[in-house]
């Protein structure tokens, strides 16, 4: 059962690149959809099942969770905007240094780094100095995206990074339905002030939108939630890199993108340095388990 779970969630997330990258919206507009959408789902479960965590809420879990929220919002306006301007391989390739990020915020704070883990950094680094050479090759607007993807792999890591701090006092949904509704409201208003469309969209945009809420946002994400709980997390770290060789096949084959031989060759090296950086890293504290 665990195995079908891995392979529904790893297949939900690798949609998130194509399926973004193929809906004709603006990107801010689909980062904000996402987020709210998702939020209108988790919000009568939250109000429910988990009224009375909600209602004690401590100033600090509200800090952390506003933190969370805000880094998840640059996530996905960069992220979102990356896949518009790169193909979608280079861009979840460079967005997945989220891992490479984390090792490296952990140092700043204070913790080693192992060996091991200072060689798969060097490894995936050369992998992105790869990838944005062959695309400052192809166009400015390509090296433009890979600059975007790096921005949301780095701000994906502080999201992580809070997110741990987070969930040692609360569990999964209603950590997740306070960080998805700050992340909504400051894409809102980032749309507002930049005058970027929220409605009008034909029927193909909509689809899309619904379709990478429900295939990343809740059965991608919701089910990794889940397998954390009975999977350790060097596993989910390991099945979450597949995204990365999962959305460069289903962009091949849903978009028609076939990126340089170059690109492949920085998504190698990306892909063998951060699985070194997961298997060598110190294990991650334990969460507090869900109640759902």
């Amino acid at each position: 059962m665990n195995a079908l779970l891995a392979t529904v969630a790893v297949l939900g997330v690798s949609l998130s690149g194509p399926l973004m990258a193929g809906t004709p919206a603006p990107a801010l507009a689909i980062a904000f959809w996402r987020n709210a959408l998702a939020e209108v789902v988790l919000l009568p479960v939250a109000a429910t099942r988990h009224r009375r965590e909600l209602r004690s809420l401590t100033r600090a879990d509200v800090r952390t969770c506003v933190l969370a929220g805000v880094a998840l919002a640059v996530h996905f306006a960069t992220w979102v905007s990356a896949l518009k301007l790169t193909s979608v391989a280079a861009a979840t390739a460079l967005v997945s240094m989220q891992v490479g990020w984390v090792a490296l915020i952990a140092r700043l704070r204070g913790a080693q780094i192992p060996l091991g883990v200072g060689v798969g950094l060097l490894t995936a680094f050369a992998g992105v100095v790869v990838i944005t050479g062959v695309d400052l090759s192809v166009s400015r607007d390509a090296l433009l995206g890979d600059l975007l993807a790096m921005i949301g792999g780095l701000s994906a890591a502080i999201y992580t990074v809070t997110g741990a701090r987070a969930r040692e006092t609360l569990t999964t949904t209603s950590y997740t339905l306070l960080c998805y509704g700050v992340c909504a409201v400051l894409l809102l208003v980032a749309c507002l002030v930049g005058g970027v469309p929220l409605v009008g969209f034909g029927a193909g945009a909509w689809a899309g939108i619904v379709a990478v809420t429900v295939t990343a946002q809740l059965l991608g994400h919701s089910v990794i939630n889940h397998l954390l709980a009975v999977m350790s997390p060097m596993v989910v770290s390991l099945l979450l890199l597949l995204e990365v060789p999962g959305a460069a096949v289903l962009a091949s084959a849903l978009l028609g993108q076939a990126p340089g031989a170059g690109v492949y060759v920085g998504l190698g090296l990306i892909l063998a340095g951060l699985a070194i950086v997961v298997m060598r890293r110190p294990p991650r504290r334990t969460e507090v388990p869900d109640s759902d």
